[in-house]
């Protein structure tokens, strides 16, 4: 059994799990899984997803290493069915702090209580405009504005609050809506982040010249709604985040293109069929499932050693040349 937490070669600790519990997703997000590159029918099979028994024994194998703080993703993981069975049996790990969830909100009306009362911590929901007929665009052409903003309202109702609401930007494509999105995020105790648009996987056609820089869009709050920074709530926090000065809540930005924060970075990713990925733009997974057949010690010592030899920094390289441009899809790991 291991003993010593582990630190990678840059000294940099395991703390966070971000587990995906499905590949299959009801949208088509250009961004991440587009319709053009992705089958109808990607991820429906239920035999190569890990088992709720192997992923309790994976969670619980990670706390052992350090994590305190996991987060379930897709794909769309309220797809996968029976989630809150889940959700409790993994409430009950010892060690495990906080458990969240991301979701497209598109299905979240008629689990975030069940959820709720088994334990989920805490949701953030991809809201990335509040136009409904390109939010539509945005979605493939699948989903429906209105549906998740009253999936949105059903986890306030439920207990979720603050719920974070993730907008990943594009130039020429939704920054116009900024404003709106600032203003919903006020007026309901939501709390916004702003993502910039990042080269993950390999199927989004992306460009620098598409990123919306974060500085932008803070200038531009802070010249309706004055801001002011706030310090981070925990070491490796990935958003930079402000408050609005009125006492409207706060704001949020992810750089990983124009600030990259690579080195207080202690987050690991395993997708559905159990493939650890040591960082988002990481070009292979190692696979667990193999190791979760011998349990718990086995498993921490296997991930352990990986952990160990970790050098992953990809954002603060991404202009160097021999960086590489073969990444995970994002869809596989959330994110």
């Amino acid at each position: 059994m291991t003993t010593a937490l582990p630190h990678d070669v840059l000294g940099r600790p395991l703390r966070d799990l971000r587990l995906s519990v499905i590949e299959a997703c009801n949208f088509r997000c250009p961004y991440c899984m587009p319709a053009d590159k992705i089958d109808d029918d990607h991820g429906l099979d239920a035999a190569s997803r890990l088992s709720f028994d192997e992923i309790e024994i994976l969670v619980r194998g990670f706390v052992q290493l350090g994590v305190r703080k996991l987060r379930l993703t897709g794909g769309e993981p309220l797809l996968r069915k029976r989630l809150p069975e889940l959700v409790r049996r993994l409430a009950r790990v010892d060690g495990l702090e906080d458990i969240a969830l991301t979701t497209n909100g598109s299905l979240l009306a008629a689990h975030a209580r069940a959820l709720r009362d088994a334990g989920l911590r805490r949701i953030t929901v991809s809201l990335d405009t509040l136009d409904p007929a390109l939010f539509r665009e945005l979605s493939g052409g699948r989903g429906e504005l209105a549906t998740v903003l009253t999936g949105i309202a059903a986890a306030k109702a439920a207990g979720f609050a603050p719920i974070k609401l993730n907008c990943v930007l594009q130039r020429g494509v939704n920054e116009a809506g900024i404003p709106a999105l600032a203003t919903y995020a006020r007026e309901h105790g939501h709390v916004l982040r702003f993502i910039e648009y990042m080269d993950v996987g390999t199927c989004n056609g992306w460009s620098r010249e598409r990123v919306v820089p974060s500085v932008e869009v803070l200038d531009r709050l802070h010249a309706q709604w004055p801001l002011q920074p706030l310090d981070p709530n925990y070491r490796g926090e990935v958003a930079a985040r402000h408050a609005y000065v009125d006492g409207a809540g706060e704001v949020g930005f992810v750089s990983s293109v124009s600030a990259p924060f690579c080195g207080a970075c202690h987050r690991a990713r395993v997708s559905a069929d159990g493939q650890l990925y040591t960082c988002l733009f990481a070009g292979a997974g190692h696979a667990l499932r193999p190791l979760l057949v011998q349990g718990e010690d086995a498993l921490t010592s296997y991930v352990a050693g990986l952990w160990q030899q970790r050098t992953d920094r990809y954002s603060e390289i991404r202009s160097e040349a021999g960086a590489s441009r073969r990444h995970v899809e994002m869809f596989l790991v959330g994110g």
